[in-house]
């Protein structure tokens, strides 16, 4: 099989991919790729192109490539510009855990969808996301912001913390970054809630609640972590209506998607304190306009969405298509293929 390295890759890890199944052939021109702006960075600036010479190169270059490692400029539109080049292809890996809207927003034919798997690289950012919740968890309930206060007035107060322990965490999907955050709270002692499509139980959940309860769960927790990805049957599902049924102390956290909440009703309920606090990665629209209140609120542990960015990110990404490679080579199901119908 021909490979195609179509997103930034540092070399020793293409002599991994090549080395993973000696037989296949893998293409890799790096001045062809935009220059990454840092660690395990796959789009590059965004002025990039390449000179017309250069583009002639990747279109032969994607002429003969069977598999895609990476969705080119990392973008729905530059999978669009190089499919039509790329006859041959049939799987391309893509280097986002939220891959399927790179495909959504490409509006590839029917007859394309058909003849290309795609995979994301979910389960890759699990660890640094759940490390963001808890961070800013212990951000909000120790109330880092008072701290600092404190010891810019040279001031010695004593009062008493908030603790995690004992406290009970929602968590609204259990894929790689949900089942990561439930493994992390059960280390610090905290009752953990799932909240699936169906509600299935789970043996490493206390209690697990369908999405059609999202608000009785949301009821019972002392912290909310969404993790969905942005679908038409996720959108708006955090709506004003399940923030209603948050405790004044609750803290709101979300690493999914921005889409998924409705966030005009999250904003003014920080701004009134009808909940203690927020910890976001993701936002609606991004980047997130620079008058918006959720810039400057002292209840926002604010991150723009770069919060599952890993320097090992690419190692991780590789290990997961190698493994991948080895099923696509013997008809195998791949791991995270994408359903072309939900973008998921």
């Amino acid at each position: 099989m021909c490979i195609l390295i179509a997103s930034p890759l540092e070399a020793d890890l293409v002599q991994r991919v090549a080395g993973a199944a000696p037989q296949n052939e893998v293409l890799f021109e790096p001045a062809l790729l935009p220059p990454p702006r840092y660690p395990s960075d796959h789009r590059g600036p965004p002025d990039w192109k390449r000179s017309a010479e250069g583009e002639q190169r990747w279109q032969a270059l994607l002429a003969r490539a069977e598999i895609l490692y990476g969705v080119p400029a990392d973008t729905g539109a530059g999978l669009a510009a190089a499919l039509p080049h790329a006859p041959q292809v049939r799987w391309v890996q893509g280097t986002a855990a939220g891959a399927g809207e790179q495909v959504r927003a490409a509006r590839l034919e029917p007859e394309v969808l058909e003849r290309v798997a795609f995979t994301s690289a979910a389960g890759v950012h699990g660890g640094m996301l759940a490390e963001f919740v808890f961070g800013g968890l212990l951000a909000l309930r120790k109330d880092f912001r008072r701290l600092e206060r404190l010891r810019a007035d040279r001031s010695w107060p004593h009062f008493p913390n908030a603790e995690l322990a004992g406290s009970t965490i929602a968590i609204v999907g259990m894929g790689s970054i949900g089942s990561t955050v439930a493994r992390v709270a059960r280390a610090f002692e905290m009752r953990v809630l799932a909240v699936t499509r169906g509600g299935e139980p789970r043996p490493d959940v206390d209690a697990a609640y369908p999405v059609t309860r999202l608000g009785d769960a949301f009821a019972a927790a002392d912290a909310v972590v969404v993790t969905l990805p942005g679908t038409a049957e996720t959108e708006r599902l955090v709506d004003e209506a399940a923030l209603g049924r948050l405790h004044r102390h609750a803290i709101f956290c979300n690493v999914g998607r921005g889409s998924v909440v409705d966030q005009a009703a999250l904003t003014r309920a920080l701004e009134r304190s009808a909940i203690a606090g927020a910890v976001l990665d993701v936002f609606d629209p991004e980047p997130l306009p620079a008058g918006h209140p959720l810039w400057t609120l002292d209840n926002v542990v604010f991150s723009p969405h770069t919060m599952a960015l890993s320097v090992h990110e690419n190692e991780r990404i590789v290990e997961l298509f190698c493994d991948n490679l080895g099923r696509f080579a013997s008809g195998a199901p791949l791991r995270n293929r994408i359903d072309t119908r939900e973008f998921y």
